[in-house]
């Protein structure tokens, strides 16, 4: 690891202690509480298999462990408090703590999947960076999953969907506010599935071949 990520994770990690002591704000300003638990709402519906996007498979063959599958981890987790305030303390601080730039900008190419580890990214590279910490903090990977959407430009977009008891809460670069899917404004085009590797659809009518924006 070059110097400048490990600064960045030195960042991140005081960023995030330091949260857990506070609060997390959403880009509207509004407080969104490390006690209060979000409320109950309905997991987000899959309709059957989905084709991957090509930067998440060319990710998967660099870094095979991130994209590996447990299948005795659990699906849904049980949100408590305590996982509610490593959540959000993670979406927050990685938020702050990495630069967004195009991956043409950054790589020299239209799409590419990494995990910000230099401090700089695009939207898939920020919440696979929030994935291996939170997994690194304890949270089963396999309740963690890749999703592709839709966003309110009308262009693809990346976000992190955990599965909780609670419902699909989202983890986004556009935010710090961890929102139930319902609530992102999003259509929802497909994400990693809990078995082999694969995806699956979430029912929007098209998907994206790439999420090449911030």
């Amino acid at each position: 690891m070059s110097g400048v990520a490990k600064g960045m994770r030195a960042w991140i990690e005081r960023g995030t202690a330091a949260v857990l002591a506070g609060l997390c704000l959403g880009s509207s300003g509004e407080a969104q509480t490390l006690a209060a638990l979000p409320a109950t709402t309905l997991a987000a519906p899959s309709t059957g298999p989905a084709r991957p996007i090509v930067g998440w498979v060319e990710f998967c063959a660099r870094y095979a462990s991130e994209c590996a599958v447990d299948a005795s981890e659990p699906e849904v987790v049980t949100l408590t408090p305590r996982l509610w305030q490593t959540v959000v303390s993670v979406n927050r601080a990685v938020n702050a703590g990495t630069h967004a730039v195009t991956d043409q900008e950054h790589w020299g190419v239209p799409d590419r999947w990494d995990l910000a580890e230099d401090g700089s990214g695009d939207c898939e590279d920020f919440q696979l960076l929030k994935r291996k910490l939170l997994a690194q903090s304890g949270l089963p990977r396999r309740a963690m999953r890749m999703t592709v959407v839709i966003d309110e430009k009308g262009e693809g977009h990346a976000v992190l969907m955990l599965r909780t008891d609670r419902g699909d809460l989202i983890l986004d670069n556009k935010t710090s506010a961890v929102l139930p899917w319902q609530r992102t404004g999003y259509v929802f085009i497909k994400r990693e599935a809990q078995g082999s590797g694969g995806w699956v659809s979430l029912g929007g009518a098209s998907g994206p071949t790439t999420t090449a924006n911030r």
